[in-house]
């Protein structure tokens, strides 16, 4: 048996965490001496220790844990636990990468002492169409692409023909900007009828009144062309009418380069009586 402070050396966890571990039912010590009070482990849970360690470092928390040890010869249950804590991994990278890039562009502009681009607002009638849509809630607004996806999987047998403008477009619908639980819907205009499939929707969407503003280059760019458009409708005897959504004239479908993106932000109004 091994003292707590070697078993301490030996497995590279603090004692300090060594007894939590034991407060939690983690890792309880095989002996603990009556009168010193002195923990004794074995050698053989070392390898508890390192799973817990290891686990730990995947981002697991404590009742994860305690879980999975306790399914120890199980592999599906460890598989289908490992699955789950790479997805959320993967999203946190992805939401890393998206901040990084929000940081990178923003120290650029900064350096280049950039004033605040131009972004001028047209007021005009957005045309009623024919389109395919999906919409669904979603985790949150950056899980967008998940509506994507299903159009091109859903129609991909279809031969679908796409009109001109494509009218490629994001809605959402929400009344204020939620965490989570977003309802957002894809439309794309199309020429011809088509059966709608189990999330693919076809149908008119009626001509509306938008006030939009255009930007070029990443998304992080949106909140500055939004300012643009607010103060406009603000200024000019207008109000919100309805939902906000966003035009995709150039998007990830058509380049990897973010700085080449054309994007168009657009609101719902109408005149105000006064």
């Amino acid at each position: 048996m091994l003292k707590i402070g070697i078993f301490s050396k030996l497995s590279r966890i603090s004692v300090r965490m060594l007894r939590y571990y034991d407060d939690q039912g983690l890792l309880a010590p095989v002996k603990i001496d009556p009168y010193t009070g002195y923990r004794y482990y074995s050698e053989e849970q070392l390898r508890t220790a390192e799973r817990i360690a290891s686990l730990r470092r995947m981002g697991f928390g404590l009742a994860e844990v305690k879980a999975l040890l306790a399914a120890a010869d199980n592999q599906e249950v460890w598989e289908k636990a490992l699955e789950r804590q790479r997805a959320v991994l993967q999203e946190q990278e992805r939401e890393a990468r998206d901040r990084l890039l929000l940081l990178e562009n923003t120290l650029d502009r900064l350096r280049k002492d950039e004033k605040l681009m131009e972004y001028p607002v047209t007021i005009k009638e957005l045309p009623s169409r024919y389109v395919a849509s999906v919409r669904r809630r979603l985790p949150t607004y950056w899980h967008e692409q998940e509506l994507w996806d299903t159009l091109c999987r859903e129609t991909a047998g279809m031969d679908l023909q796409v009109s001109e403008p494509c009218y490629a477009m994001a809605v959402f619908h929400d009344g204020e900007h939620v965490e989570k639980d977003a309802d957002v819907e894809i439309q794309m205009a199309v020429q011809g009828t088509y059966s709608d499939t189990e999330n693919v929707k076809f149908r008119t969407v009626p001509a509306m009144r938008i006030a939009s503003a255009t930007f070029k280059g990443p998304y992080d760019l949106e909140p500055e062309a939004v300012q643009t458009v607010v103060e406009w409708v603000r200024d000019n005897g207008y109000e919100f009418d309805g939902p906000s959504f966003s035009i995709y004239h150039v998007s990830p479908h058509e380049t990897r380069n973010p700085e080449e993106y054309v994007t168009e932000v657009c609101f719902a109004v109408r005149k105000t009586d006064s």
